[in-house]
């Protein structure tokens, strides 16, 4: 199974994707495609942090877009300390063989009450037999 990871760097947070085509649950004749991507946060700031909610853009081939909003992520609004990381899992189906998605998190900074976003990278979700 090819597996794609890309990452991006906000004021010291490091966020990277990885993603995985997942055969065994989609469905190709009924143009259900399954992807599940792992996330790793890094805490590489000097400052204690905490995700608050995600806000995901999706995009596929037959030009379906879709947002997704939403407190934490996986249920958990996971509290990071300086060099601290978390990790979860999840995933998305798309329509057609070949999508992408990106997004922001909204973080806390415990210290001094700021808010602020964090990039979450693009990261194309490809059906791999398409690639020949």
């Amino acid at each position: 199974m090819a597996m794609i990871s890309v990452s991006a760097v906000t004021e010291g947070i490091i966020v990277s994707a990885e993603v995985i085509y997942r055969p065994e649950y989609s469905r190709n004749n009924d143009n259900e495609h399954i992807f599940t991507y792992q996330i790793t946060i890094e805490n590489c700031s000097k400052y204690t942090i905490q995700l608050l909610s995600r806000h995901w853009f999706i995009f596929d081939a037959l030009n379906i877009r879709r947002e997704v909003q939403g407190e934490g992520v996986v249920g958990q609004q996971p509290i990071l300390e300086p060099n601290q990381s978390h990790q979860y899992t999840s995933a998305c189906n798309i329509q057609s063989e070949f999508g992408s998605m990106h997004g922001t998190y909204t973080m806390h900074r415990i210290s001094d009450d700021r808010l602020f976003k964090v990039t979450i990278p693009t990261f194309i979700m490809e059906v791999p037999y398409k690639l020949n």
